[in-house]
C-alpha cells in the first residue's frame, strides 16, 4: 500500500512542470523593451491582439497561437532549461522543444528545434525576450 501511494507521488511530481522548474523564468517577457514600455502604457491584450508574443512561466502566448510549457528541465552548467511544448494555432497542434536560456536578469533567449520552411516567415519560437516589470499576464 506504501509503495503504491509513493509511486503515484512519484508520478505526480515527475508530471509537474511548476515543480520540475527548479528557479525557472517568473514575469511576462517580450521581444523588446520598447515592447515593455508600450505594455505599461496601453495593456498588454493590446499588444498580444497587435500579433505580438509573449514568454510567461507557462510558454508562449499570442492572439491565434500559443506554446504550452508541458515540461521543464534545468540544465546542470549553465543558467539553461530544455523544454518539451506543446504549440497551437488555427487548425494545427504541433511538439516543440526547445532551449531556454537566461542571458542576463532580465534577458531569456529561446531556440525552438522546429525548422522553419519559409525564409520570409517569423522566427518560429525562437528568440531574445526582455522581462516587462510591472507588467501582468491578462
Amino acid at each position: 500500500m506504501v509503495l503504491g501511494r509513493s509511486l503515484c507521488v512519484s508520478m505526480f511530481v515527475a508530471a509537474s512542470p511548476a515543480l520540475a522548474a527548479d528557479d525557472f523564468i517568473e514575469g511576462v517577457y517580450l521581444q523588446s523593451e520598447e515592447l515593455c514600455t508600450q505594455a505599461r502604457k496601453d495593456t498588454l491584450q493590446t499588444l498580444i491582439d497587435a500579433g505580438n508574443v509573449v514568454l510567461s512561466v507557462h510558454g508562449l502566448q499570442g492572439a491565434e497561437y500559443n506554446c504550452e510549457f508541458v515540461q521543464v528541465s534545468k540544465a546542470t552548467r549553465s543558467p539553461s532549461w530544455a523544454v518539451t511544448a506543446i504549440c497551437q494555432e488555427p487548425g494545427y497542434v504541433f511538439p516543440d522543444v526547445l532551449s531556454v536560456t537566461r542571458i542576463s536578469p532580465t534577458q531569456i533567449d529561446l531556440v525552438s528545434v522546429r525548422p522553419i520552411d519559409d525564409e520570409s516567415e517569423a522566427r518560429g519560437n525562437s528568440g531574445s525576450y526582455y522581462l516587462c516589470e510591472g507588467v501582468n499576464m491578462p
